[in-house]
This record gives C-alpha cells, structure tokens and sequence, in this order.
C-alpha cells in the first residue's frame, strides 16, 4: 500500500483521470442500467409488467432483472426469470431469450411452468429460421425443440402450437425438395428428380407436397418408360388423393398412354395451396398469468 501511495503523485492521477475520461469519451456508450436502489419486489415486478404491456421489451428486462438482483430464489424472482426470456424474445434477443429458459429450467426442472421454458424456447429457434431452403441447421433445432414440445406437453395450447408449426417446417422443407426435383425434371436429370419426390413421400407424406410428387413420379417414370411403375404412383394416388388436382392431371397422362387409372377423379379437383411460414411473435403464447405471489411474512 506504501509503494502504491509513493507511485501515484497527484499530477500523476490527474492525468491518469484525463485518460480514462477520454478513453471513456471514445468507447461505444453502453446500454443504461437501472441505477441499485432497494424497492419493494411488488413495485418491481409490476413496474416490469407495465413495461412489457406497453411493449417496451428493453424496460422491462431491465425491472425484471431487478427482481431477479434484489429478491433472489423467491417466488418473484422465479416468475421474473420467465418474464425476462419473454420480453427478450419479444425483443429479438433469442440468445438472451433461450438462456433465460434454460437458466430457469436449471433452477427448477419440475415447475408447472418449465413447459412454457420449453415452448419458449422452442419458438426462437422457429423465429430464427430465416429460409428453410438454406438454413438446414436451424430448421434441425427447430424441429427438435417444437416436437420436444408437442412430446411432454401433449395436452396443452403449447403443444398445439408447437403441432402447427411442425406443419409449417415440414411443408416448407417438402416444397425446397420439390423445386429441386422439379429442377432435375426440366434438365433431364430424371432419375435424381425421382429420388427427391421420394423424399417428399417418404419424409412429407403429410404435408400438401404429397399429390403433386406422386403426379411427378408418374411423369417420370413415363419419360423413363417404366409404364407399370408410372400406373403404380397413379393408383396411389388416385386412391389417397381422388379429388385433387394432381390426380386429375396424373389421370389424363396415363389415360393418353393407354393406362387409364381404374378410378375416375372429381372433375372440381383443385390444386392444393402450400401452408404459409408464418413467423408473428405477437402471436407466440406470453408466460401464464397467474396470482401475484404473496408478500414474504404475508398471513
């Protein structure tokens, strides 16, 4: 301590202030945090849910957090911790918002409320999805997560939510097979357009893409001059799909090439529309409102 008194004169800390504040001048201006202050939990945890109300996501975090610093392992600080994943989600901050899940499923694995932790989480790998044609790795955690969901939670609205949109990745990752296939198809590559409407009906059987690749395997196996397996996908087609579009469009191919299908479509069949991928966090279920917890020494 001695030496450190004989080093630092005082022209030498006044300068060394100078640098600092000019350093600091210089830096990028950080985020404002909420000065420490002792309040009451309640106004905390109410002041943060004002904020999340008025959407201002940011705010909120900041109050939530509060309740978290101040009022550690209470009942307060256990439901803040979800309010905070969900104002940073709401805010566009996933990484944020997926820590904040798992830290809550950390710190209680058995609550009623780690299904919404799950379900949460499950969202922002969806939200990140940018194009399901491109970013397989995304759509993987996606996928993972949301049926980790539908799996636990069966029962709820964040397994029917989570169900939905299951639907939406695979009828989008069904379609990026088809315009690859459909692509092969154009170039004569006949047989690698096979394999891809394969997958759609091995993978996406029950997306909207399944009429229309059995139609394209009809229109591929004729141009290979497999007749008995063009009449085969038609069959199947015509049995699972016998108002659609596709059937009517496969069922007049065959029936040019002398292998009229058995069944005869609905002349009203219409072409079936891909589902839309949707991402609309307004929509996305909030945490639970429940009672506010009771004031510690409350009777």
């Amino acid at each position: 301590m001695s030496v450190l008194r004989r080093s630092w004169t005082a022209p030498a800390l006044v300068a060394l202030a100078a640098v600092l504040a000019l350093s600091g001048c210089a830096a990028q201006p950080k985020k404002q945090r909420l000065v420490y202050e002792e309040r009451p939990v309640e106004l905390l945890y109410s002041t943060g849910s004002a904020r999340l109300d008025a959407h201002q996501w940011t705010q909120a975090v900041d109050y939530f957090s509060e309740v978290e610093r101040q009022h550690p392992y209470s009942e307060w600080s256990r439901r803040a911790i979800l309010m905070t994943a969900y104002a940073n989600y709401q805010a566009g901050k996933y990484i944020e918002a997926i820590g904040d899940a798992d830290r809550f499923l950390s710190l209680y694995p058995g609550n009623p409320s780690a299904g919404y932790a799950h379900y949460l989480k499950a969202i922002c790998y969806f939200d990140q999805i940018v194009d399901v044609g491109r970013d397989q790795a995304s759509t993987g955690q996606a996928l993972a997560a949301l049926r980790d969901v539908a799996q636990r939670y069966p029962q709820t609205e964040y397994a029917a939510d989570a169900r939905l949109k299951i639907d939406m990745v695979n009828d989008q990752l069904g379609g990026k097979e088809m315009s690859v296939g459909r692509y092969y198809l154009r170039n004569g590559d006949t047989l690698a357009a096979i394999g891809r409407f394969q997958t759609v009906l091995q993978r996406y059987q029950t997306t909207t893409h399944a009429p229309e690749a059995l139609y394209r395997l009809v229109e591929a196996n004729l141009t290979l001059g497999l007749a008995e397996e063009a009449k085969r996908n038609g069959a199947v087609l015509g049995f699972n799909y016998p108002g659609d579009y596709w059937y009517s469009e496969a069922y007049s191919l065959l029936t040019s090439k002398d292998l009229k299908p058995a069944v005869v479509p609905n002349a009203k069949g219409k072409r079936g529309f891909q589902l839309p991928f949707s991402k609309d966090p307004a929509k996305t279920l909030p945490p639970a409102v429940a009672e506010a917890p009771r004031p510690p020494g409350a009777g």
